[in-house]
Protein backbone atom coordinates (compact mmCIF):
# COMPACT_ATOMS: atom_id res chain seq x y z
CA UNK A 1 0.00 0.00 0.00
CA UNK A 2 1.39 3.40 -0.95
CA UNK A 3 1.84 6.25 1.51
CA UNK A 4 -0.89 8.11 -0.31
CA UNK A 5 -3.26 5.18 0.19
CA UNK A 6 -2.33 4.93 3.87
CA UNK A 7 -3.37 8.52 4.41
CA UNK A 8 -6.76 7.80 2.88
CA UNK A 9 -7.53 4.94 5.29
CA UNK A 10 -10.34 6.13 7.61
CA UNK A 11 -9.21 6.18 11.22
CA UNK A 12 -12.24 4.23 12.43
CA UNK A 13 -11.89 1.46 9.85
CA UNK A 14 -12.31 0.92 6.15
CA UNK A 15 -15.60 1.25 4.37
CA UNK A 16 -16.86 -1.51 2.06
CA UNK A 17 -15.87 0.64 -0.91
CA UNK A 18 -12.33 0.90 0.44
CA UNK A 19 -12.14 -2.84 1.10
CA UNK A 20 -13.30 -3.76 -2.37
CA UNK A 21 -10.94 -1.18 -3.89
CA UNK A 22 -7.98 -2.73 -2.10
CA UNK A 23 -7.11 0.06 0.34
CA UNK A 24 -5.26 -1.35 3.35
CA UNK A 25 -4.11 -4.40 1.40
CA UNK A 26 -7.58 -5.94 1.42
CA UNK A 27 -7.99 -6.39 -2.34
CA UNK A 28 -8.74 -9.99 -3.22
CA UNK A 29 -9.14 -10.98 0.43
CA UNK A 30 -12.88 -11.54 0.37
CA UNK A 31 -13.66 -14.97 -0.99
CA UNK A 32 -14.00 -14.84 -4.72
CA UNK A 33 -12.63 -11.35 -5.17
CA UNK A 34 -9.96 -12.72 -7.46
CA UNK A 35 -10.28 -12.30 -11.20
CA UNK A 36 -13.07 -14.40 -12.65
CA UNK A 37 -15.35 -14.26 -9.61
CA UNK A 38 -19.03 -13.80 -10.36
CA UNK A 39 -20.98 -10.79 -9.13
CA UNK A 40 -23.17 -13.11 -7.05
CA UNK A 41 -20.14 -14.49 -5.21
CA UNK A 42 -18.70 -11.04 -4.68
CA UNK A 43 -22.00 -9.87 -3.18
CA UNK A 44 -21.62 -12.48 -0.44
CA UNK A 45 -18.71 -10.56 1.09
CA UNK A 46 -19.68 -8.73 4.29
CA UNK A 47 -20.17 -4.98 4.38
CA UNK A 48 -18.61 -4.07 7.71
CA UNK A 49 -20.45 -0.74 7.81
CA UNK A 50 -23.82 -2.51 7.59
CA UNK A 51 -25.21 -3.33 11.09
CA UNK A 52 -26.18 -6.92 10.24
CA UNK A 53 -22.90 -7.70 8.49
CA UNK A 54 -20.89 -5.97 11.21
CA UNK A 55 -22.60 -8.21 13.77
CA UNK A 56 -21.91 -11.32 11.71
CA UNK A 57 -18.25 -10.35 11.40
CA UNK A 58 -17.89 -10.12 15.17
CA UNK A 59 -19.70 -13.44 15.63
CA UNK A 60 -17.31 -15.06 13.15
CA UNK A 61 -14.46 -13.91 15.38
CA UNK A 62 -16.01 -14.73 18.75
CA UNK A 63 -18.00 -17.83 17.85
CA UNK A 64 -19.24 -19.78 14.80
CA UNK A 65 -22.13 -18.63 12.58
CA UNK A 66 -23.10 -22.28 12.08
CA UNK A 67 -23.97 -22.65 15.77
CA UNK A 68 -21.16 -25.07 16.57
CA UNK A 69 -19.41 -24.87 19.92
CA UNK A 70 -16.28 -22.75 20.14
CA UNK A 71 -13.78 -22.85 22.98
CA UNK A 72 -11.15 -20.30 23.91
CA UNK A 73 -8.16 -20.40 26.23
CA UNK A 74 -6.68 -17.30 27.83
CA UNK A 75 -3.44 -17.25 29.80
CA UNK A 76 -2.60 -14.12 31.74
CA UNK A 77 -1.47 -12.41 34.92
CA UNK A 78 -3.23 -10.66 37.80
CA UNK A 79 -1.62 -7.70 39.56
CA UNK A 80 -2.37 -5.43 42.47
CA UNK A 81 -2.14 -1.68 41.92
CA UNK A 82 -1.75 0.34 45.14
CA UNK A 83 -1.37 4.11 44.67
CA UNK A 84 1.82 5.43 46.21
CA UNK A 85 2.97 1.93 47.19
CA UNK A 86 3.56 -0.11 44.05
CA UNK A 87 2.43 -3.00 41.91
CA UNK A 88 2.62 -6.70 42.83
CA UNK A 89 2.21 -9.78 40.65
CA UNK A 90 -0.33 -11.78 42.67
CA UNK A 91 -1.28 -14.62 40.34
CA UNK A 92 -0.79 -16.20 37.00
CA UNK A 93 -4.17 -17.03 35.51
CA UNK A 94 -5.72 -19.28 32.92
CA UNK A 95 -9.26 -18.98 31.67
CA UNK A 96 -11.56 -21.07 29.49
CA UNK A 97 -14.63 -19.80 27.67
CA UNK A 98 -17.12 -21.96 25.77
CA UNK A 99 -19.72 -20.42 23.46
CA UNK A 100 -22.20 -20.99 20.68
CA UNK A 101 -24.71 -18.74 18.93
CA UNK A 102 -28.30 -19.14 17.79
CA UNK A 103 -30.03 -16.80 15.37
CA UNK A 104 -33.57 -15.74 16.34
CA UNK A 105 -36.03 -13.25 14.89
CA UNK A 106 -34.57 -10.07 16.41
CA UNK A 107 -30.89 -10.98 16.76
CA UNK A 108 -28.46 -13.62 17.95
CA UNK A 109 -28.39 -15.42 21.27
CA UNK A 110 -24.83 -15.83 22.51
CA UNK A 111 -24.63 -18.79 24.91
CA UNK A 112 -21.50 -18.65 27.07
CA UNK A 113 -19.93 -19.95 30.26
CA UNK A 114 -16.44 -19.24 31.55
CA UNK A 115 -13.93 -20.01 34.25
CA UNK A 116 -10.65 -18.48 35.31
CA UNK A 117 -8.11 -20.15 37.58
CA UNK A 118 -5.88 -18.21 39.95
CA UNK A 119 -2.44 -19.81 39.86
CA UNK A 120 0.85 -19.54 41.70
CA UNK A 121 2.84 -16.70 40.06
CA UNK A 122 6.00 -18.83 39.91
CA UNK A 123 4.98 -22.48 39.51
CA UNK A 124 1.71 -21.93 37.68
CA UNK A 125 -0.05 -24.41 39.98
CA UNK A 126 -3.82 -23.92 40.33
CA UNK A 127 -4.25 -22.65 43.88
CA UNK A 128 -6.61 -23.92 46.56
CA UNK A 129 -5.19 -21.55 49.19
CA UNK A 130 -3.20 -18.32 48.98
CA UNK A 131 -1.03 -16.28 51.32
CA UNK A 132 -2.22 -12.68 51.14
CA UNK A 133 0.93 -10.49 51.20
CA UNK A 134 -1.04 -7.46 52.38
CA UNK A 135 -2.80 -8.99 55.40
CA UNK A 136 -0.60 -11.98 56.26
CA UNK A 137 -3.68 -14.21 56.15
CA UNK A 138 -3.89 -17.53 54.33
CA UNK A 139 -7.22 -17.62 52.52
CA UNK A 140 -9.23 -20.04 50.42
CA UNK A 141 -9.17 -19.15 46.73
CA UNK A 142 -12.47 -18.66 44.91
CA UNK A 143 -11.84 -19.19 41.21
CA UNK A 144 -14.08 -17.58 38.61
CA UNK A 145 -16.81 -20.10 37.72
CA UNK A 146 -19.51 -18.20 35.85
CA UNK A 147 -22.35 -20.19 34.31
CA UNK A 148 -23.92 -18.65 32.35
CA UNK A 149 -22.57 -15.37 30.99
CA UNK A 150 -24.96 -15.00 28.08
CA UNK A 151 -25.29 -12.05 25.70
CA UNK A 152 -27.88 -10.99 23.17
CA UNK A 153 -26.61 -9.35 19.99
CA UNK A 154 -29.01 -7.19 18.00
CA UNK A 155 -29.10 -4.30 15.57
CA UNK A 156 -32.16 -2.86 17.30
CA UNK A 157 -30.67 -1.22 20.38
CA UNK A 158 -29.55 -2.36 23.81
CA UNK A 159 -26.08 -2.80 25.35
CA UNK A 160 -24.80 -4.96 22.47
CA UNK A 161 -26.25 -3.05 19.53
CA UNK A 162 -24.46 -2.88 16.19
CA UNK A 163 -22.56 -1.76 14.17
CA UNK A 164 -19.46 -1.76 16.35
CA UNK A 165 -16.42 0.38 15.50
CA UNK A 166 -13.65 -1.53 13.75
CA UNK A 167 -10.21 -0.93 12.31
CA UNK A 168 -8.37 -2.57 9.43
CA UNK A 169 -4.60 -2.74 9.01
CA UNK A 170 -3.61 -4.90 6.08
CA UNK A 171 -5.23 -8.28 6.75
CA UNK A 172 -5.87 -7.48 10.42
CA UNK A 173 -9.43 -6.68 11.50
CA UNK A 174 -9.86 -5.34 15.03
CA UNK A 175 -12.98 -4.60 17.07
CA UNK A 176 -12.35 -2.56 20.22
CA UNK A 177 -15.01 -3.09 22.89
CA UNK A 178 -14.99 -1.42 26.32
CA UNK A 179 -17.35 -1.93 29.25
CA UNK A 180 -17.25 0.36 32.28
CA UNK A 181 -19.40 -0.41 35.33
CA UNK A 182 -20.34 1.87 38.19
CA UNK A 183 -23.33 0.58 40.09
CA UNK A 184 -24.59 -0.24 43.55
CA UNK A 185 -22.56 -3.08 45.03
CA UNK A 186 -24.15 -6.46 45.68
CA UNK A 187 -22.25 -6.37 48.97
CA UNK A 188 -22.70 -3.07 50.85
CA UNK A 189 -19.85 -2.17 53.18
CA UNK A 190 -22.06 -2.24 56.28
CA UNK A 191 -23.07 -5.86 55.64
CA UNK A 192 -19.81 -7.15 54.14
CA UNK A 193 -17.03 -5.03 55.72
CA UNK A 194 -14.34 -7.66 55.14
CA UNK A 195 -15.26 -8.56 51.56
CA UNK A 196 -16.46 -5.28 50.02
CA UNK A 197 -14.34 -2.29 49.01
CA UNK A 198 -17.18 0.22 48.58
CA UNK A 199 -20.94 0.63 48.47
CA UNK A 200 -20.52 1.24 44.74
CA UNK A 201 -19.01 -1.43 42.51
CA UNK A 202 -16.63 -0.10 39.86
CA UNK A 203 -14.80 -2.02 37.13
CA UNK A 204 -13.70 -1.87 33.51
CA UNK A 205 -13.21 -4.56 30.87
CA UNK A 206 -11.20 -3.67 27.77
CA UNK A 207 -11.29 -5.99 24.75
CA UNK A 208 -9.39 -5.89 21.49
CA UNK A 209 -10.94 -8.61 19.30
CA UNK A 210 -8.75 -9.28 16.28
CA UNK A 211 -8.64 -11.68 13.37
CA UNK A 212 -7.87 -11.97 9.68
CA UNK A 213 -9.97 -9.86 7.35
CA UNK A 214 -9.56 -12.48 4.63
CA UNK A 215 -11.25 -15.11 6.82
CA UNK A 216 -14.02 -12.82 8.05
CA UNK A 217 -14.95 -11.78 4.50
CA UNK A 218 -14.82 -15.35 3.18
CA UNK A 219 -18.41 -16.68 2.91
CA UNK A 220 -17.07 -20.24 3.20
CA UNK A 221 -15.66 -19.50 6.68
CA UNK A 222 -18.20 -19.58 9.51
CA UNK A 223 -15.65 -19.35 12.33
CA UNK A 224 -12.57 -17.19 11.82
CA UNK A 225 -9.37 -17.43 13.84
CA UNK A 226 -9.28 -14.86 16.62
CA UNK A 227 -7.04 -13.45 19.34
CA UNK A 228 -8.65 -11.23 21.98
CA UNK A 229 -6.65 -8.92 24.19
CA UNK A 230 -8.47 -8.65 27.53
CA UNK A 231 -7.76 -6.24 30.33
CA UNK A 232 -9.76 -5.73 33.50
CA UNK A 233 -9.55 -3.30 36.39
CA UNK A 234 -11.65 -3.96 39.46
CA UNK A 235 -11.84 -3.72 43.21
CA UNK A 236 -10.20 -6.29 45.48
CA UNK A 237 -11.49 -9.83 45.06
CA UNK A 238 -13.85 -10.67 47.95
CA UNK A 239 -11.98 -13.86 48.90
CA UNK A 240 -8.87 -11.74 49.55
CA UNK A 241 -10.73 -10.18 52.50
CA UNK A 242 -9.11 -6.78 51.97
CA UNK A 243 -12.08 -4.60 52.93
CA UNK A 244 -11.64 -1.01 51.80
CA UNK A 245 -7.85 -0.93 51.71
CA UNK A 246 -6.62 1.43 48.96
CA UNK A 247 -5.80 -0.28 45.68
CA UNK A 248 -7.28 -2.28 42.85
CA UNK A 249 -6.81 -5.37 40.70
CA UNK A 250 -5.43 -5.40 37.17
CA UNK A 251 -5.96 -8.44 34.90
CA UNK A 252 -4.06 -8.81 31.62
CA UNK A 253 -4.74 -11.74 29.27
CA UNK A 254 -4.89 -12.80 25.66
CA UNK A 255 -7.64 -15.22 24.64
CA UNK A 256 -7.04 -17.57 21.73
CA UNK A 257 -9.87 -19.24 19.84
CA UNK A 258 -8.87 -22.91 19.86
CA UNK A 259 -9.90 -24.05 16.39
CA UNK A 260 -8.97 -27.63 17.29
CA UNK A 261 -11.19 -27.59 20.38
CA UNK A 262 -10.40 -28.38 24.02
CA UNK A 263 -7.55 -30.70 23.00
CA UNK A 264 -5.49 -27.57 22.31
CA UNK A 265 -5.66 -26.45 25.95
CA UNK A 266 -2.45 -26.90 27.97
CA UNK A 267 -2.35 -30.51 29.14
CA UNK A 268 -2.35 -29.66 32.87
CA UNK A 269 -5.22 -27.20 32.52
CA UNK A 270 -7.26 -29.65 30.48
CA UNK A 271 -6.68 -32.48 32.97
CA UNK A 272 -7.58 -30.26 35.95
CA UNK A 273 -10.73 -29.02 34.24
CA UNK A 274 -11.84 -32.50 33.16
CA UNK A 275 -11.50 -33.62 36.78
CA UNK A 276 -13.02 -30.63 38.59
CA UNK A 277 -15.12 -28.54 36.18
CA UNK A 278 -15.84 -30.56 33.02
CA UNK A 279 -19.01 -28.68 32.04
CA UNK A 280 -16.89 -25.61 31.22
CA UNK A 281 -15.45 -27.45 28.23
CA UNK A 282 -18.73 -26.95 26.36
CA UNK A 283 -21.23 -24.10 26.08
CA UNK A 284 -24.63 -23.97 27.83
CA UNK A 285 -27.40 -25.58 25.80
CA UNK A 286 -30.45 -23.99 27.47
CA UNK A 287 -31.23 -20.30 26.99
CA UNK A 288 -32.09 -18.57 30.27
CA UNK A 289 -31.74 -14.97 29.11
CA UNK A 290 -29.49 -12.36 30.66
CA UNK A 291 -31.06 -11.92 34.10
CA UNK A 292 -29.49 -15.17 35.35
CA UNK A 293 -25.94 -14.23 34.34
CA UNK A 294 -23.29 -14.91 36.96
CA UNK A 295 -20.14 -13.08 38.02
CA UNK A 296 -17.37 -13.77 40.49
CA UNK A 297 -18.91 -11.12 42.72
CA UNK A 298 -22.41 -12.66 42.67
CA UNK A 299 -21.12 -16.20 43.18
CA UNK A 300 -18.79 -15.24 46.04
CA UNK A 301 -21.64 -13.39 47.77
CA UNK A 302 -23.74 -16.56 47.58
CA UNK A 303 -20.91 -18.53 49.18
CA UNK A 304 -20.44 -15.95 51.96
CA UNK A 305 -24.18 -15.95 52.66
CA UNK A 306 -24.23 -19.75 52.71
CA UNK A 307 -21.40 -19.94 55.22
CA UNK A 308 -22.88 -17.24 57.48
CA UNK A 309 -26.54 -18.30 57.10
CA UNK A 310 -27.15 -14.81 55.74
CA UNK A 311 -26.29 -13.08 59.01
CA UNK A 312 -24.68 -9.64 58.75
CA UNK A 313 -22.29 -8.04 59.18
CA UNK A 314 -20.38 -10.95 57.68
CA UNK A 315 -16.95 -11.61 59.16
CA UNK A 316 -14.06 -13.57 57.69
CA UNK A 317 -15.16 -16.80 56.02
CA UNK A 318 -12.20 -17.56 53.73
CA UNK A 319 -9.31 -17.45 56.20
CA UNK A 320 -7.78 -20.91 56.55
Amino acid sequence: MSKADQKRVPRGGLTRRAVLAGVGGAAGLAAGLQAGTSKAETAMALDLDDPEDNLKALIKLQADLSGKDVIGGFPGTVWSWVPGVGNTLLFKSYGIGASHVEQVDDGWRFYHRELLYYMDPVSGEVLAEWDNPFTGQRVEVMHILNDPVNRFYTTKGGPFTFPRPYEIYGDDLVFRVSFFKFQESLMPRADYPVHSAHDMYQSAELWGISGRLSEVLDPAVTSASCVTSWGRMSQWLPFMEMGDRPGSMVFHSHAYKLLGGAAELPADILAYTEKHHPKYLESPKTWVGLSDNRSQYSETKKEIDRRTDGSVPAGSVFEV
